[in-house]
C-alpha cells in the first residue's frame, strides 16, 4: 500500500491509499474554495449524561446531487470534485461539513471506490483489504491527535438510512469523549469481570454464541459473524475476530487476510435477504440493495482497561421485510427500549439460507 497526503484548496487534508507503489498523486485542487467555517460545539445533557454535537453549518451540505455532480467521484471531463485526481483506489479527506471540528473532534470521509454506481459489496477482496488498511491507518493517526478519545469508522448506506450522497463511502469520527454506547459496554465489562472472578465478557459472549450455534451466520478461522442473542434490529450481525484485540491496529496479518472474504459475503447476504425472488445464485447486482449501517466498535484511546475491550463490527438494517422499515417509535425513541419483530434465531437462519453458491 502507498499512502500520499496532500491538501485541498481550502486547506483540508486529503489522503490517497493506493494498491500500487508507483501511483503518483500530484493533481492539484483547482476549485476556488473559501476556508472552511464551522460552528461545531459539544453540549452536555445533564439529565442523561450524554453529549450532543451542535453543527448548524451542516444544513448547507450537498443533498442528493445528480450523479454528474457527485462530489466524491474523481475530477475528470472538466468537472472538479473533492478528489482532484482523475482516478483513485481509496481516498480519505476531512469533511467540509463536519459534525465535529477543532477542539470538538474531527470528521473524515472515506471513498471506497471511484465507481459511483458500485457498493462495498461489489468490491474485490483486494479492494476491501485496502479499505481495511485505510481504516487502520486513520485509526492510528487520529488516535494520536491531542484531545481525541475514541475513533469510530462506519458506513451508512441507503436513502432509508438518511444518506445524502449515493457514492459508496463511509465516515470516520474522532470524538473528544468516550461515546455513551461504549461507556455502557465498559461498565458491563467491569461488572462481569467482578462477578466472575476476572472473566472477560466479550470472550464469554463469543464462546457462548459459538457453542450454541443457532445464531452463527458465518465462521472462519479468524472471524465469527453472529446475530446477537438480544438483537435490537430485525437483521443485525456482529462480526468478531477470534483473537480479542482492542482496535483495528492490533489485528494480525491472518485476520486481515480473512476479513475481506467474510465481510464481503456478509454484505452480499444482506443484499439478498429481502429479494422476493430469493436472490439465491444471483450476484449482488441481481438483488436489491439493503440499507444498512456498519459500525466498528473500538476501545477508547486512553481507557484504563482498553486491552479488555474487543474490537467488533456491528452491521444492521432498518428494513424488517420486503418493502417495510423498522421505525424507531415511542418505546425505542422515547425510552431506548427496543422491540424486535424478528427472532434472532430466525434472522440467522435466513442469512444462512441466502449464502453464495
Amino acid at each position: 500500500m502507498k499512502k500520499t497526503t496532500t491538501r485541498l484548496a481550502d486547506g483540508r487534508e486529503l489522503i490517497y491509499y493506493d494498491a500500487r507503489d508507483d501511483a503518483v498523486r500530484d493533481a492539484a485542487d483547482r476549485r476556488p474554495l473559501e476556508p472552511v467555517d464551522t460552528a461545531a460545539e459539544i453540549r452536555h445533557d445533564r439529565l442523561l449524561g450524554d453529549r450532543v454535537a451542535i453543527a448548524s453549518h451542516r444544513q448547507a451540505r450537498p443533498y442528493h446531487p445528480p450523479a454528474d455532480a457527485c462530489p466524491l467521484c474523481p475530477s475528470r471531463d472538466g468537472r472538479l470534485s473533492e478528489i482532484p485526481a482523475a482516478d483513485y483506489d481509496v481516498a480519505v479527506f476531512e469533511n467540509r461539513f463536519p459534525s465535529l471540528a477543532g477542539d470538538s473532534g474531527r470528521c473524515e470521509v472515506v471513498c471506497f471506490t471511484p465507481d459511483h454506481d458500485a457498493s462495498f459489496a461489489d468490491l474485490t477482496e483486494d479492494q476491501a483489504a485496502l479499505v481495511l488498511a485505510a481504516w487502520t491507518d486513520r485509526t492510528a493517526e487520529l488516535s494520536r491527535l491531542p484531545g481525541v478519545a475514541q475513533v469510530f469508522c462506519f458506513e451508512n448506506r441507503g436513502a432509508e438510512i438518511g444518506v445524502t450522497l449515493g457514492h459508496p463511502h463511509g465516515q470516520i469520527y474522532a470524538y473528544p469523549f468516550t461515546t455513551p454506547r461504549t461507556a455502557r459496554m465498559l461498565d458491563s465489562l467491569a461488572a462481569h469481570r467482578a462477578a466472575t472472578g476476572g472473566r472477560n465478557l466479550f470472550d464469554d459472549v463469543l464462546a457462548e454464541e459459538r457453542a450454541d450455534g443457532r445464531r452463527i451466520v458465518l465462521s472462519g478461522e479468524h472471524w465469527t459473524a453472529f446475530v446477537p442473542y438480544a438483537a435490537h434490529w430485525p437483521y443485525e450481525v456482529h462480526l468478531y475476530p477470534r483473537r480479542r484485540v482492542p482496535d483495528l491496529t492490533a489485528l494480525d496479518d491472518a485476520a486481515r487476510t480473512e476479513f475481506p472474504q467474510l465481510y464481503l459475503e456478509l454484505l452480499r447476504r444482506f443484499d439478498r435477504i429481502f429479494d422476493e425472488g430469493n436472490g439465491r445464485g444471483k450476484g449482488t447486482a441481481g438483488a436489491a440493495r439493503t440499507p444498512y449501517i456498519a459500525a466498528w466498535h473500538q476501545a477508547p484511546v486512553h481507557a484504563a482497561d482498553r486491552a479488555e475491550f474487543a474490537l467488533h463490527l456491528e452491521l444492521f438494517t432498518v428494513r424488517r421485510s420486503p418493502g417495510k422499515l423498522k421505525f424507531l417509535a415511542g418505546s425505542e425513541s422515547g425510552m431506548n427500549v427496543f422491540i424486535n419483530d424478528v427472532p434472532p434465531e430466525a434472522a440467522a437462519e435466513r442469512l444462512r439460507e441466502v449464502a453464495s453458491e
